[in-house]
Formats: structure tokens, sequence, C-alpha cells
């Protein structure tokens, strides 16, 4: 499957209609997945359907749904859906598919599909509202055994590629990957959108957004599911039993950065929704040419030179180096004494920066000056994190002590009585970095 660059229009809003998919493509854009097809049971929409979280100023910083998949008819979004493909041979397209979890209701969709010319399908088995409710969505995608079966119907009745859309609601997101892979899925895209309830309303004491006053849990993505995505996204990519699986990544995508860290943990390719709702689709331009740039400057020609670069470096905590020690440094000459670093510390750390009061200059004015005490910073960054002008770094200090991980740690209860955890440990695929034992 091609398309001209890695990204993608997410299954959403932006892809329920010809006329968006097409405006889409002319601005740029390498891909799309369909607003999400069903057949049975009918489909009524809600008013209203969206809310956001807004932090510091950063409108849809998280971002609700409360919208069921297409309310369109079939036949419509099919037609539409083949004239598009063929007006636009060199674009992904790929169609997201959600019917009840019942073979012959698969069966019987796949069919209508099959001569659309689509590049792959998309199994819908993450939505976490209202379809849910109905035995499908993340009702199915919560169960291995179900998304396992699906798969395995739809690679019966369809010679097109199948991707899995997996829900993050759930405690372990490798299983139903798993189970994605021994139905026989072709690609697996993650994540789906986060059960949430976005906010209340405490004037009219309601969940929002509201209808006539009611409101119901809905679908959380934006900025703020980035670091849910990535770990879901490398969880999958490092574990033995799925590594190699193409991802399509999803979640928290707003600039180029974002797209690369995806990459970087195994995405052959990502999907963005909340960045193209937000700022429109003309977005496209400063998302290609940033990761194009990016890509020059560190030399590499073609994608596959970094996607999966990162994954060595995800570890389980007890592969970690509790050795490798870091200490905290103000730069005095950027400082704007505000303090910060000095009350995060004090009230919630480890007390390791004081403070002095000092007069400044011919007009004497009286300032503070926070220095690190160096023999208390245990290096846990607080104090970096919250400086507003960014003039802490963190140190790396020498210990002249080898790499030394948990699992061979003399505290480590195990290790006193001979035993090694990371070998108890079945599901570590990484046992620390090589070069150091």
């Amino acid at each position: 499957m091609k398309s001209p660059n890695p990204f993608w229009l997410a299954s959403a809003p932006p892809t329920d209609k010809q006329i968006n998919v097409e405006r889409a493509f002319r601005a740029g854009w390498g891909g799309a997945v369909w607003k999400t097809l069903g057949e049975d049971p009918p489909v009524v929409n809600v008013c209203s359907r969206y809310g956001a979280a807004e932090w510091n100023g950063q409108k849809l910083m998280g971002f609700n749904n409360i919208e069921l998949i297409t309310d369109r008819p079939l036949d419509v979004n099919l037609a539409e859906f083949k004239e598009v493909k063929r007006a636009w041979p060199d674009r992904a397209l790929i169609l997201s598919l959600m019917v009840p979890c019942q073979e012959e209701s698969w069966k019987s969709i796949l069919k209508k599909i099959e001569d659309t010319g689509a590049d792959g399908i998309e199994l819908n088995l993450g939505c976490p509202h209202g379809m849910s409710e109905r035995g499908m969505g993340a009702a199915v995608g919560q169960v291995p055994e179900y998304v396992e079966q699906i798969t395995r119907w739809c690679k019966n009745y369809t010679r097109m590629p199948v991707f899995v859309k997996l829900t993050p609601n759930i405690t372990d997101i490798r299983l139903p990957a798993r189970a994605a892979k021994k139905g026989g899925a072709d690609a697996l895209s993650l994540i789906n959108t986060i059960n949430s309830i976005i906010g209340v309303d405490l004037d009219r004491m309601s969940p929002t957004p509201h209808v006539g006053g009611k409101g119901t849990h809905g679908g959380y993505c934006g900025p703020a599911v980035k670091p849910i995505s990535l770990n879901m996204v490398a969880e999958i990519a490092r574990d033995p039993e799925t590594r190699g699986m193409p991802i399509s990544g999803i979640g928290g995508i707003s600039d180029w950065r974002d797209a690369a860290e995806f990459l970087a943990l195994g995405s052959q390719g990502v999907q963005i929704c909340t960045a193209a709702m937000h700022y429109g689709f003309k977005i496209i331009g400063d998302l290609t040419n940033g990761l194009s740039n990016w890509m020059d400057t560190q030399g590499y020609r073609h994608l596959e030179d970094f996607v999966g670069k990162a994954l060595p470096n995800v570890v389980h905590w007890h592969d970690l180096d509790l050795n490798f020690k870091t200490v905290a440094k103000i730069d005095q000459t950027q400082c704007i004494h505000c303090g910060l670093c000095y009350v995060a510390c004090e009230d919630t750390s480890h007390q390791s920066i004081s403070v002095r009061r000092e007069e400044s200059g011919s007009s004497k004015i009286r300032r503070s000056i926070y220095e690190v005490k160096e023999s208390e910073c245990v290096g846990c960054n607080l104090c970096a994190l919250v400086c507003p002008v960014e003039c802490i770094s963190m140190v790396q200090q020498e210990t002249g002590i080898g790499y030394l991980p948990w699992s061979r740690h003399p505290q480590n209860p195990k290790f006193k009585y001979g035993g090694n955890l990371t070998e108890k440990v079945k599901d570590a695929p990484y046992k620390g970095p090589k070069s150091q034992g």
C-alpha cells in the first residue's frame, strides 16, 4: 500500500463525504480512512456532539465527541468513495467498517464494498460510545477472542488488506493486538478514542456536551492523549508476538515532530483527526515540510531509515541503569528569580535547592538567588520542568561504576537469593544495553 507521504486523515468527520476527502487530497494529504460505515442497525446522531478541554490558552488540548459512525446511507457513501478513488489513484483510501458481531453481517457488507477499489479496510473495534452499547466497537475490541474471530471472518470474505483498529480502553493493549494477528490481520491502527467525560456544566449540573440537559460518556482524543498513544504503539512494536506488524499510529498528532515520534517507535505511517478539525486541511504543508526538513538535518533519506529506531531504547524499568546520575544546574545568567524551582523542590520533592538574598547593582535591589545543593539533588527533573525560562539543565555525573540494573542490584531480594528478575519476566524482549553487558 503506497501513498505520497505518511500522513493520512483518520476515520472521523473530516472523511465523511467526497467533498471533504477531495479537498484534503488537493491540499496534499497522502491518504484517508473513510468515516466508519455500517449497515444495521440505523444510525441517528444527537446535537450537540463535541466537547473540549483547554489548558493554559491551548484550545482543543483534549477533544471529546459523542458522535456515532456515519449517518449517511451506505450506497451514497460507497458511490462517493468509488469516485474519489478513481480520481485519486495515487492516494491511499481505506474503508472503515463496523457491523454487529455476527459472521453474516460482516460477510454482507464486505460483498457490497468489494468493487469500490479500496486499498484496504479498517475494522473499527474501538469506538467507546453509542455503538459499544449496541455490542459493537469497544465492546468487541475489549475481548481478544472476538477480535480474532471478526478478523478471521473478514480475511475469509475479502481480498483487501485488513487493518484492525484497537481500543485503548483495555488493561493490556498487547492482547487484542496478538488476537488480531492470529486472525490474519495485515496491519494495526491505534489508538481509537479513550472513554471519557470531558467536563461538567455546573450551572446545568450536566456532563458536557449536553443534549437537552443530559450528557453521556464519549471518546477522548487530541494532543492530551499522545503519551498514551505512544506507549501503546511501543508496547505492540516491541512485543515478540506482534513485532514487525505494520502499525498506523493515531492519537494526539499535531505537528511533524509528533509524527516523527510515532514513526521512531514503530509506526509506518500516522493518522490525524483533531489537528485537521482544529486548523483545517492545509496543515499538511507544515507536516510534510517539517518532517522532510528534519530528515534532511538528520541524514535520513527514507522513512525506513528511522522507523522503529527508538524501540531498542524502550526497556522495562528493571533494565534501567541505577548507577546513572544527573544533578540540576541553574544558569544564573538566565534565571529570572521567580522561585518556582525552589517552591516545587522544597514543598513536594527533596529540599535540594537553597535560597539566599543579595543586593543587585547600584540600585541595591534585593533579589533571591537559588542554588542547587548537589549532595542532596536526586536528579528527578522537577525543577527543570517547572522553570518558565528553561534555565535549569540536568548534568550527567561520572560515577565510576558500570551498568547496574535492578535485576543485579544488591538490594534486590531475588538477586540475594540467586534469582534474576529479568529472566523471570517472560515478555521482556530487551535485556539492557548490550555494550554494557
